[in-house]
C-alpha cells in the first residue's frame, strides 16, 4: 500500500502508468512503492538478458539481484539525461562483464591444477543429432550456445540488439562506444553467427 506521504499519491491520478523515468524521480524523493514497480518491470527483462550473456539462469538472477541493490544504493546518481533502462542495463552489463572476468580467473586456475589426463576428460560435449537439431527446442540450445561462443564484444551488441531489441543508439550509451563501432559490431556478430548456425544446420 501507497504510504500517503509517497510522491505519487502527491500527484492527481494519471489514466497511464508512470513512466520509468518517473519512478525513479519518485523513488529519488523517498517513494519505496515506486521501486518495487521497477523490479517488477525489469526483473524478467534483465534477468533474460544476462542468462544470454552467462548462459546460467542461477547466475542470471544473481547479478540482476545485485544490479537492483546497486540502483537502491546509488539511486540519486541517475539524472534525467538519459533513459533509464539505459542507465540501468549499463549496471547489469558491467556486472555481468566483472562475472565473466572471475569465471575466467576460476577456469583458468582450475585448468592449471589440472593433470593431463583430467582436461582430456573434462571437455564437454558439443556434439548434436541432426534429428535435435529439426528440434525447436533444441535449435534455441544451439542458437544461445552459438552467441555465448561469440567474443565478448560481439556478444554484448548482439544480445543487446536481436534479443533485448535496444536501439543502436541505447547501446551505444549503455556500453559507451560509438554507434558506427555498435553497428559494426553487430554486423559482425551476425555474420558470426549466421556461418556456425548454418554450419550445424546442414549437418
Amino acid at each position: 500500500m501507497l504510504d500517503k506521504t509517497s510522491p505519487m499519491t502527491d500527484k492527481k491520478p494519471s489514466p497511464k502508468s508512470p513512466t520509468d523515468e518517473e519512478l525513479i524521480l519518485y523513488f529519488q524523493e523517498g517513494d519505496v512503492y515506486a521501486f518495487e514497480q521497477i523490479v517488477h518491470r525489469y526483473k524478467e527483462p534483465l534477468v533474460n538478458f544476462i542468462y544470454h550473456f552467462l548462459g546460467d539462469r542461477s547466475n542470471a538472477e544473481d547479478v540482476v539481484q545485485e544490479t537492483f541493490i546497486r540502483v537502491y544504493k546509488n539511486k540519486h546518481l541517475y539524472r534525467n539525461i538519459a533513459k533509464f533502462s539505459t542507465w540501468i542495463y549499463t549496471i547489469a552489463s558491467n556486472l555481468a562483464k566483472t562475472e565473466l572476468r572471475r569465471r575466467r580467473r576460476r577456469r583458468i586456475l582450475s585448468i592449471s591444477q589440472m593433470g593431463f589426463d583430467d582436461k582430456d576428460y573434462d571437455l564437454p560435449d558439443h556434439v548434436k543429432t541432426p534429428e535435435g537439431i529439426v528440434d525447436g527446442e533444441m535449435k534455441e540450445s544451439i542458437i544461445r550456445e552459438a552467441i555465448e561462443k561469440l567474443p565478448a564484444k560481439f556478444k554484448e551488441v548482439v544480445i543487446l540488439r536481436d534479443v533485448q531489441e535496444f536501439s543502436y543508439e541505447e547501446i551505444s550509451e549503455i556500453l559507451d562506444i560509438p554507434i558506427g563501432t555498435v553497428k559494426s559490431r553487430v554486423n559482425r556478430g551476425r555474420q558470426r553467427l549466421q556461418k556456425k548456425l548454418q554450419y550445424l544446420l546442414d549437418k
